[in-house]
């Protein structure tokens, strides 16, 4: 019974008593409780703020996914007659230098920014996460080897890293996202390595080591369900940071190659024209701002709503 308190208080969804009794061979009772999920979505519901940027970001994912077919322009649909041109009937947010439609680019830009933001976070999540779960189970000289590693890595900024591996191999959409997911990998190790070395403690995991049963089992069934609620955590922060890095990177010529727009290239191309077109700096700059807050927001409810205080305080 103690077991499945533990297990419950660090968010487990499944019933890990009956689990290690049925590998030993012992009767178990399935005991009753109220879904996990249920509990977190009305601890995240209670989080206003975290509610608001969820909607949000929700809001501006459909617009850049849905951009083809609500946007009034093509993003490379030149009109040289009405270039630098402000709000107007035809063109809503007015036009850049070379007469584009600022709207439609600021839609179809949410596309590009967001999948780079996502796969530099997927590559992260690739790489970071097995070895976090192996070096934490394992200890000794895995634990070693791959905690140094990541330790090399954070001792460099990581735009300055990305922007020395964009250098070696070319800029790109790409080259800079898999640069930026390589430099943030040992945020995510650090974090699930830390949460399976206390999870790798308890008995119900000792238990399973101690009857045979198979490390990666071990690992999927009762170290993962236990580091995913600070791993989405720290997920949904990544995410943000990494939004921000492409803007860098693509202000910078690194990132989103034009004539493809993201947030980055539209900022730094209104850059040119900010004495005299200023919005045109202005638009990219509060769709990166609203997106990014959105991301920490939403960090911020998770970790409220997966918290061991607030869980405990659930009535």
């Amino acid at each position: 019974m103690t077991d499945e308190i533990d297990a419950k208080d660090k968010g487990v969804t499944h019933d890990l008593t009956a689990d290690v009794g049925s590998e030993l061979g012992l009767p178990t009772t399935k005991l009753v409780r109220a879904p996990g999920l249920h509990r977190f979505l009305r601890r995240f519901w209670g989080n206003k703020l975290a509610v608001v940027a969820a909607v949000v970001l929700l809001l501006i994912i459909f617009v850049s996914m849905t951009a083809p077919l609500i946007a009034p322009y093509k993003p490379e649909q030149i009109d040289v007659l009405n270039r630098l041109s402000g709000p107007n009937p035809e063109h809503w947010l007015g036009t850049d230098s070379l007469g584009r439609d600022t709207l439609s680019r600021l839609m179809y830009a949410g596309r590009a920014s967001l999948a780079a933001a996502a796969l530099a976070v997927g590559i992260a999540i690739v790489v970071g996460v097995p070895l976090g779960l192996l070096a934490g189970f394992f200890g000794g000289k895995i634990d070693w080897i791959f905690s140094r590693a990541a330790d090399v890595l954070m001792t460099f900024p990581a735009i300055v890293l990305a922007i020395a591996i964009i250098a070696a191999t070319g800029p790109g959409l790409t080259t800079a996202m898999t640069a930026l997911g390589v430099v943030y990998s040992p945020r995510l190790f650090r974090i699930v390595r830390s949460s399976t070395v206390g999870v790798r403690a308890e008995t119900y995991v000792e238990a399973s080591i101690s009857i045979g049963t198979p490390s990666l089992i071990i690992i999927r069934k009762r170290i993962f369900p236990n580091v995913l609620s600070p791993l989405l955590v720290q997920i949904s922060l990544l995410l943000a940071a990494a939004l921000l890095a492409e803007a860098t990177l693509s202000l910078l010529g690194l990132g989103v190659i034009p004539p493809t727009p993201s947030w980055g290239n539209m900022l730094g191309r209104g850059f040119a024209d900010i004495r005299s077109t200023p919005a045109l700096v202005l638009y990219p700059g509060i769709a990166i701002a609203m997106a990014t807050l959105s991301f920490n927001l939403i960090g911020d409810g998770l970790r409220d709503s997966f918290g061991r205080e607030t869980r405990k305080g659930d009535k």
